[in-house]
């Protein structure tokens, strides 16, 4: 059996309505159908899911497992993947019709880049409402440099599933995975691959990324059980991360900016679960805010000490339902005299008409 040159590699839970576009997505692809091979590993579904999957045999591999996570779903893909090149796709995402060409080309025109990134569409099920994002500042860039470190925080939402592709020979130095990450696993693995090999990346939006109430990583607020799992796995990314890349080579400074906005999440979301002392939210906010922002106004600046001084007086879980409720009432007109800051990751957001879910 030849060689193909990209493995796409699915990852799926209880996604019976989903599944099929992200499948027919890969399937599609405006790229020679020898050339890709589609892995799905199913992490345990309860639902319809298998019996979707198993529709598309024989130009699907389907890869049963137990319920154990992103982590382990990876584990158990990536050593069965014959392709030059890993592309990986949520199964609750779908691709643009040359998502595999434009990153196979990117690839092939730049052989120090080990991992490929770019810009997704996000699409909210609930509001049918989207948004195109993509970085401001594409390219290449590595862990070698505090510069690099920096820009990876600022731009780890392009290089998460469904919009980041590997090479399998960087991905063979970033397993195994922790599999105590049952979600921020892609984070683990975009992380340690371009601290072997580099990423590139693209401004052109590449993939839609889905919103909705089953999602593992993005939630809504007061989902205590998936805010829990994430504040754990966030705790052994970091610990994780720390680890792997001081191995391989990345600086000291270069791993604390990294892992930096990793503890401040995860403090946070302690906070609010279990509750701390005021001080500690105030640290916690006050770190957020250094990192958040790459230029902010006097009148700002002074807006903000205001609200963080309100962090003192209250336990934290007040604090954080008073911010909850400030958000809800979109209370920050208020202070629209103050300025908008301007954030560390520049980002384009450009809100796209109201379109159906596919």
């Amino acid at each position: 059996m030849p060689q193909p040159k990209v493995t796409v590699l699915i990852d799926t839970y209880n996604h019976e309505h989903f599944v099929e576009r992200a499948i027919a997505s890969a399937i599609e692809q405006d790229f020679p159908a020898n050339d890709v091979e589609i892995l799905v590993v199913d992490d345990g579904s309860t639902d319809s899911t298998p019996a979707i999957v198993k529709r598309f045999a024989p130009r699907v591999t389907y890869l049963p497992k137990e319920n154990g996570g992103q982590a382990s779903a990876f584990n158990l893909g990536i050593p069965q993947a014959r392709g030059e090149i890993v592309a990986f796709l949520d199964g609750d995402d779908w691709w643009q019709k040359n998502k595999l060409s434009v990153v196979v080309e990117t690839f092939e025109k730049n052989p120090q880049a080990g991992v490929v990134g770019h810009g997704i569409i996000e699409i909210d099920s609930a509001t049918l409402r989207g948004s195109s994002l993509s970085p401001e500042h594409p390219g290449y860039f590595d862990l070698r440099s505090d510069a690099g470190a920096q820009r990876f925080r600022n731009y780890m939402c392009f290089l998460g599933t469904s919009r980041v592709a590997i090479r399998r020979s960087v991905l063979e130095k970033v397993l195994p995975i922790p599999e105590a990450l049952v979600v921020e696993a892609d984070e683990f693995m975009s992380a340690v691959a371009i601290a072997h090999g580099g990423a590139y990346l693209l401004a052109e939006p590449l993939t839609f990324y889905r919103l909705h109430d089953q999602n593992q990583y993005q939630f809504r607020e007061g989902d205590a059980p998936r805010m829990h799992r994430k504040m754990n796995s966030l705790a052994s990314l970091e610990d994780a991360l720390t680890v792997r890349l001081a191995a391989a080579g990345v600086s000291a400074a270069a791993v604390q900016i990294v892992v930096e906005p990793i503890h401040i999440t995860a403090a946070r979301m302690k906070l609010i679960l279990q509750g701390g002392m005021p001080w500690e939210t105030y640290r916690v906010e006050r770190a957020d805010f250094r990192l958040a922002y790459s230029r902010t106004s006097l009148g700002y600046r002074a807006w903000k000490e205001l609200t963080l001084a309100i962090s003192l007086c209250l336990p934290p879980r007040w604090f954080y339902r008073l911010r909850d409720w400030y958000s809800e009432q979109n209370l920050r007109r208020v202070r629209s005299f103050v300025g908008e800051p301007v954030p560390a990751a520049a980002i384009r957001d450009v809100p796209l008409e109201h379109r159906g879910n596919g």
